[in-house]
């Protein structure tokens, strides 16, 4: 895939840059900026390479249409202050206010566009659908950066039409978090561990089947344990449970056993009365959940355990909470695995948070990013990685397998 250093001298040239800046609002205030942090060194760079850049991204799930909620607006503001430098911001993607603009930016500038999800175009589920809105879009622009990593998994008018019509590029996020996935699927030093948490088990069983047949061992918490347990013929009372996934978590159990992957469950779980952060809760053995209790975090024995099938590790690869972290009763296990891979990083382990809520939980829990070594701002896109699906923002970026391609 060709970099920003193959697009020759970007002085006065219009770049359009696809970053992905969905970040978690309370009202009009930014909970977690890590992905606004993650994508400033691009833009950064762009700017002081004398670019007029133009900034796309989408924030939540509209429907298609404006939507207050969801603009982009708190975004601009925190982007200028890590930049250090004004942010515009066009109060529409493609329209009067963005075209304006971006005529009037000056080399060196930095525009940042409304949210893309505005427009029913970006997300359309054919080439047809998003065609009228990726050329409006390219139309802003002379050349495309790819470096919003957390949506390359999807064929959408800002990801892969847009770099269909323009002369691109990855940013320097996008090739980072490719390499540090192809080091996960191609060399991974060993022992190589993975950790799963996140509440559903469905959402990972293409990863799960996939990592049987590269990882050494497999630590499951979260939600989807219960699933797993079951599977083992444990009661899990009210707790999170996929009863259709049972057989097939079975016959991961039966394949893993055969090809020597050791799969770590929990030896005790934190159960409560419900729902709650104030609900009556205490910690059992996996084996001993009451019918009419919910599991809600993994114990301290299984904290103790992880930590303990961590330690020798030289590479882990960690995807979902160990329980409902948001609630203080039930964050214990995901701060213990954190503080565990934080300590293998100091033994120099290659660690790997693989974004989405896990990004979350570790700096909500007091950890740095420079904690561990690589914080992906991509949960979805990390996983059908590893599973080895094809993903349409890198395939389109060299006209072929990216897993084919040079770095």
């Amino acid at each position: 895939m060709k970099t920003i250093g193959d697009l020759g001298d970007l002085r006065g040239k219009r770049v359009l840059v696809r970053s992905d800046l969905n970040v978690p609002l309370d009202g009009t205030t930014i909970t977690d900026d890590g992905r606004i942090r993650a994508s400033a060194p691009t833009i950064r760079m762009l700017a002081e390479m004398g670019a007029r850049v133009i900034v796309c991204a989408h924030l939540g799930r509209p429907k298609g249409e404006p939507d207050p909620q969801y603009s982009l607006a708190p975004v601009a503001k925190r982007l200028g202050e890590v930049l250090g430098a004004p942010v515009t911001f066009a109060e529409d993607t493609v329209g009067p206010s963005a075209r304006s603009a971006v005529e009037h930016l000056k080399e060196g500038g930095v525009l940042l566009l409304e949210n893309l999800r505005f427009n029913p175009g970006e997300t359309a589920k054919t080439d047809e659908g998003r065609a009228e809105f990726a050329q409006a879009l390219a139309s802003l622009a002379d050349v495309f950066v790819s470096d919003g990593f957390g949506v390359v998994h999807r064929e959408q008018a800002s990801v892969y039409d847009v770099a269909r019509l323009l002369p691109h590029a990855t940013g320097g996020l996008v090739e980072a978090e490719v390499n540090v996935l192809r080091r996960l699927t191609r060399d991974a030093q060993r022992p190589y561990a993975v950790v799963l948490g996140g509440a559903k088990v469905s959402d990972k069983l293409g990863v799960i089947g996939n990592l049987l047949g590269t990882a050494d061992r497999l630590l499951v918490g979260g939600g989807m344990v219960f699933t797993f347990l079951a599977a083992k013929g444990l009661e899990v009372g009210k707790s999170l449970l996929e009863a259709d996934q049972v057989d097939t978590v079975k016959g991961y159990l039966e394949r893993a056993d055969k090809e020597g992957v050791e799969i770590v469950l929990p030896a005790d779980i934190v159960v409560a009365d419900d729902f709650s952060a104030e609900a009556a809760h205490d910690v059992v053995a996996v084996d001993a959940i009451p019918a009419d209790r919910i599991g809600l975090d993994i114990g301290p024995e299984s904290s103790r355990l992880f930590a303990e099938k961590l330690s020798d590790c030289r590479t882990v690869f960690w995807n979902g909470p160990m329980g409902a972290f948001e609630m203080a009763p039930f964050a214990a296990g995901t701060k213990a695995l954190a503080q565990a891979l934080a300590d293998v990083t100091r033994d120099g382990a290659l660690t790997v948070v693989g974004g989405g809520d896990s990004a979350a939980a570790v700096r909500q829990l007091g950890f740095a990013d420079t904690d561990f070594g690589h914080i992906s701002t991509g949960g979805g896109a990390s996983l059908e990685y590893l599973e080895g699906k094809e993903l349409p923002g890198l395939t389109v970026l060299d006209g072929g397998d990216d897993r084919e391609g040079d770095a």
